[in-house]
């Protein structure tokens, strides 16, 4: 049997160069969490111009995908069979579930915080009808259950309820990365399969204590995270996980304008929902034909699909991502989570002094920018601090030795014999 061609084995072994870092992934993230932080306050005149006023996907398709491309290009290489069989399976695992980890208690600290925030506004406001506000009205009726709910994940507050998906699907990334390493298109193949059962038996994890389920089904949402995550192994080797075609990039530029058509040109818009409505009658899954966001409906995954398709296509958008002029959301990008979780404490806090000035005029306008201008400066700090650890790195290991041997002179006599 003739050995089989280098160029067909998915991963051939890593080169030990440290490719760059892709300008893209920083901008695009903090991109996504500035538009996030945004559209959680809802009233403000700057939402008009965010990722759904563009297409039927939104800010939280770009968290995932651009979640699934970090989480690949940060771990991937730990699962590789040549680091697997040096150091084991366990120190890969470690450091995703560890991350895990801590999404969940950050998870928790924003949960407090809005409860916090929405219990002061109340009292601050004399507007009772805040404590009722974004699923909050259990924390008062219940509270003994519903703070096991909150504890398990399964009482969440609204806004506050990206961070549970993305734990759980980190939970099961080692083992998504194992099979990508090896078989990425059946990977793919897989969580397509998950993504349309779903929907289909509207598969969710349940909330507790009241009924209902989660507001973004894990099992509907990782095929995203999951294409994110090819994209990211992919990228780590240098490669594309989908290669260029020019009838492919025609499809997907197509199908974006097609989309504005759809929601923007009179007429087309009920036109082609009454089509969908029509398809619904004749038996296709709802998740199919709607735009229902929990089970990550057909127009929005193709969407946010043909989005990132298009994007990673053009050249210039990589220039653009690297220009200076991009170095603010790069600069969020590189602090995500710290941009995320400020982002969210914001957002919400300024809803409860919008929703107790009946969204004055001049704090919409004017909270979102300050909002903005806190993130940056949060991330500057944050990014400040750890270009200023990274520095001193190099020093600790000869201050250690250093340390030793001015030690050694002392603990000599104990350790020897006699003279």
């Amino acid at each position: 049997m003739s050995q089989p061609d280098a160029k067909l084995l998915p991963f051939p072994k890593a080169p030990r160069e440290r490719r760059p870092r892709d300008p893209r992934i920083d901008a695009f993230r903090g991109l996504a969490l500035a538009m996030i932080f945004i559209d959680h306050m809802p009233g403000n005149p700057y939402e008009h111009f965010t990722l759904r006023n563009w297409g039927f996907s939104d800010a939280a398709e770009a968290f995932f995908v651009m979640s699934g491309i970090a989480a690949g290009l940060a771990y991937a290489g730990r699962f590789l069979p040549e680091s697997r069989a040096e150091k084991g399976l366990w120190p890969a695992v470690a450091p995703v579930w560890s991350r895990a980890w801590t999404l969940y208690l950050v998870h928790l600290f924003l949960t407090l915080a809005v409860i916090t925030m929405f219990a002061a506004g109340a009292e601050y406001f004399g507007m009772a009808s805040l404590l009722q506000k974004h699923n909050l009205g259990a924390v008062w009726d219940d509270p003994q259950e519903t703070l096991f709910g909150l504890t398990l994940l399964g009482h969440q507050i609204g806004y506050v309820n990206i961070l549970p998906v993305y734990t759980v699907l980190l939970l099961a990334a080692p083992a998504a990365m194992l099979l990508a390493l090896k078989r990425p298109w059946l990977l793919f193949a897989l969580s397509a399969g998950l993504w349309f059962a779903a929907g289909l038996w509207r598969l969710n994890l349940p909330n507790f204590p009241k009924q209902g389920s989660w507001f973004f089904s894990p099992a509907s949402w990782q095929f995203i995270f999951v294409t994110g995550l090819l994209i990211g192994i992919y990228m780590r080797r240098g490669e594309r996980f989908v290669a260029r075609s020019k009838w492919l990039f025609g499809i997907a530029a197509a199908f974006l304008i097609f989309t504005l058509v759809w929601k923007y040109v009179p007429g087309v818009g009920p036109f082609m929902n009454n089509q969908m409505w029509k398809l619904s009658e004749l038996g296709l899954p709802f998740h199919i034909t709607s735009h229902n966001k929990t089970f990550l409906a057909t127009p929005r995954l193709l969407h946010a699909l043909a989005l990132v398709y298009v994007i990673s296509c053009i050249p210039w958008i990589t220039r653009l991502c690297a220009h200076r002029l991009a170095a603010p959301l790069r600069l969020m990008g590189r602090q995500g989570l710290l941009v995320f979780a400020a982002g969210t404490v914001l957002a919400l806090g300024f809803q409860v002094i919008l929703f107790g000035t009946d969204k004055a005029p001049p704090l919409a306008w004017g909270l979102p920018p300050v909002g903005l201008a806190l993130l940056l400066l949060l991330a500057w700090a944050a990014d400040w601090r750890r270009r200023r650890e990274s520095v001193r790195l190099p020093d600790q290991p000869l201050r250690r030795e250093e340390l030793r041997a001015r030690a050694a002179p002392m603990t000599a006599p104990k350790l020897g014999g006699t003279s």
